[in-house]
């Protein structure tokens, strides 16, 4: 009984701290709540992590087409998530400059373009497409057949499948998988349901 006594005095004590705190005159006495200074809503479980990243028809997180290909102006857009690295490649007698961004030296999204943003390669799986899947998810969870919606992939990603998001103009997913048919040749939608997405593009 007396280690309750005191308990139920400090209750007592901060529950009218609670009550007189937004009540009280600047005459009046009121009992200090420890606990009105706590933000409960900074406390909520989905504040916990970093807001995520999305690819919309407008770009991908912060990054579209008004964004500079700049360090500075493409960190800002990725909330300066991953560490930044640029780079170039000859491409059909051109050279392409790109940035990328890591995660654990992990490269997780390639950015390309000249004096803005034009296409974005998503490789994290923390980033999914606002009205679609994520990576790792199936071709059968977006698509039932490839049939004017998908095509051989091209570039470095020859022996996947591209398909365009359903009602998007900008966005297209990279489908990746086991297939041993000839090359050039779409695989049948049967093979094609248990391909996984790879990659999720954004292009201006």
């Amino acid at each position: 009984m007396k280690a309750v006594r005191p308990a139920i005095l400090i209750a007592a004590m901060l529950l009218a701290g609670c009550a007189s705190s937004g009540s009280g005159t600047a005459n009046q006495g009121s009992w200090w709540n420890p606990f009105s200074k706590i933000s409960w809503s900074a406390m909520a479980p989905w504040n916990w992590f970093g807001s995520s990243l999305d690819v919309t028809e407008q770009g991908v997180g912060g990054l579209s087409s008004s964004t500079a290909m700049t360090q500075q102006a493409i960190d800002d857009g990725l909330n300066g998530d991953y560490k930044l690295r640029q780079g170039m490649r000859g491409q059909n007698g051109q050279v392409i400059t790109f940035w990328q961004a890591l995660d654990d030296d992990q490269v997780k999204l390639v950015i390309y373009g000249q004096s803005s943003v034009e296409r974005i390669e998503v490789m994290d799986r923390a980033i999914a497409s606002a009205n679609g899947p994520r990576l790792g998810s199936q071709f059968s969870d977006t698509f039932s057949k490839a049939f004017n919606h998908c095509q051989k992939a091209t570039g470095m990603d020859n022996s996947d499948v591209e398909c365009k998001a359903p009602g998007s103009q900008h966005i297209r997913y990279v489908y990746s998988g086991a297939w041993h048919g000839p090359d050039g040749l779409m695989p049948s939608d049967d093979t094609l349901k248990s391909w996984t997405l790879s990659k999720i593009i954004w292009q201006r």
